[in-house]
């Protein structure tokens, strides 16, 4: 017990600022007992045993282990269940309001059930309230979870509550199980055990159907961009076909660059029935213009032609040379293998000139392959 309490004096405070006699020594440890605190520093015999005073104490490090205290009303902390590691409870602290005070429940006790969540839920019901507990006391306890926007409290024990936002609904339902007392006063309508449950209110569906819907717009409108974005442009208009424009389009159709876009012109006039006896001369300039375009064509097709041909030449001679260069390559390994030169290498001279040599013969037999195949191609 002496080592114990040396090691938390360490830790918590010095026996200089807790210095008293007691008189009362049952009140003190309970009260130390509820905070936490070992009682050092006292003048007297040990208020109580050890075990009975700080439970699943260890003196090394001065944490309780086994339990993980958690004040859901601390300002920095947020009220949104954290994760529990497997095999360690959560033991909640008392929450002091200036007309109040909240008392956890036994943490060995099943969690409080709950509902299954609406969708937009930003209500809360609560109920076990003390009868006497008014609507400031509610607001003063709840509104340590959020900005409250409205309290509908019944005249039995319990009320509804509206936060401004949804994640401050899962702040007050933290507090459910709670026991709530008004000041100190230990009568039954000054005291009672909070039950937070989700609620379905007609305002959270409408406002969480609203977001839905503009969520909804916003991706029609967003694909519909998308859509405009990858759609191919639109054709220009067909114009109508007069004198002007036919004179206009004999000289497109003689501008290579511009031929499609006069071709796709001239077919829309003949789909039109713009031929007439009248117009007949016209439209037969336009298809002469048509014809010297065709003949433009094939002497372009000639010249690629005779390109693709003096590619196949280049390709063919460059092929024999890489043939003639295997070959030069297999003769000098034939003439280091006769026994003449033979003799004069190493046994891993000679291990290394028969792998070459035989790397060398496939190359040159892929590469006659080859060059007969291409040859082949070439005369049909």
């Amino acid at each position: 017990m002496a080592a114990g309490t040396e090691g938390l004096e360490g830790i918590v405070m010095s026996p200089s600022q807790i210095s008293m006699n007691v008189t009362d020594t049952t009140a003190w440890a309970t009260a130390m007992n509820n905070l936490g605190i070992a009682p050092v520093g006292l003048t007297g015999p040990p208020l109580v045993s050890d075990p009975i005073c700080v439970p699943a104490f260890d003196h090394g490090l001065g944490l309780m282990t086994g339990m993980a205290p958690v004040n859901p009303m601390m300002t920095s902390i947020s009220l949104l269940r954290p994760p529990v590691p497997p095999g360690l409870s959560v033991v909640k602290e008392i929450i002091h309001c200036t007309s109040c005070t909240l008392f956890p429940a036994n943490p060995n006790l099943p969690p409080p059930a709950t509902r299954d969540r609406p969708p937009g839920c930003k209500t809360v019901f609560v109920g076990g309230l003390p009868e006497n507990a008014g609507e400031d006391e509610i607001r003063e306890v709840f509104e340590q979870c959020g900005e409250i926007t409205a309290i509908r409290k019944s005249k039995k024990n319990f009320c509804h509550i509206r936060f401004a936002e949804e994640f401050m609904v899962d702040k007050a339902i933290y507090l459910s199980g709670y026991r709530m007392r008004l000041g100190s006063s230990t009568d039954k309508k000054d005291t009672g055990r909070l039950h937070v449950d989700f609620a379905q209110a007609r305002d959270d569906l409408y406002e969480w159907e609203c977001k839905q819907r503009m969520f909804a717009r916003e991706e029609r409108h967003r694909r519909m961009l998308e859509d405009e974005h990858l759609r191919p442009p639109s054709p220009a208009p067909i114009v109508h076909y007069s004198e002007h424009e036919a004179s206009l389009m004999a000289e497109k159709l003689k501008d290579e660059s511009k031929f499609s876009e006069a071709i796709s012109v001239l077919l829309a006039w003949f789909e039109r029935g713009e031929v007439t006896r009248r117009s007949a001369n016209n439209f037969y300039s336009m298809i002469q213009s048509a014809n010297s375009h065709s003949r433009r064509l094939m002497s372009e097709k000639a010249a690629h032609e005779q390109e693709m041909e003096d590619a196949k030449e280049r390709f063919k001679n460059a092929l024999a040379r890489i043939l003639t260069g295997f070959e030069q390559i297999v003769a000098v390994f034939k003439a280091a293998s006769k026994q003449k030169a033979w003799d004069h290498f190493s046994k891993a001279q000679r291990k290394n000139i028969d792998i070459w040599r035989k790397q060398a013969e496939v190359g040159k037999s892929i590469f006659f392959q080859f060059y007969q195949l291409l040859q082949e191609c070439v005369r049909t």
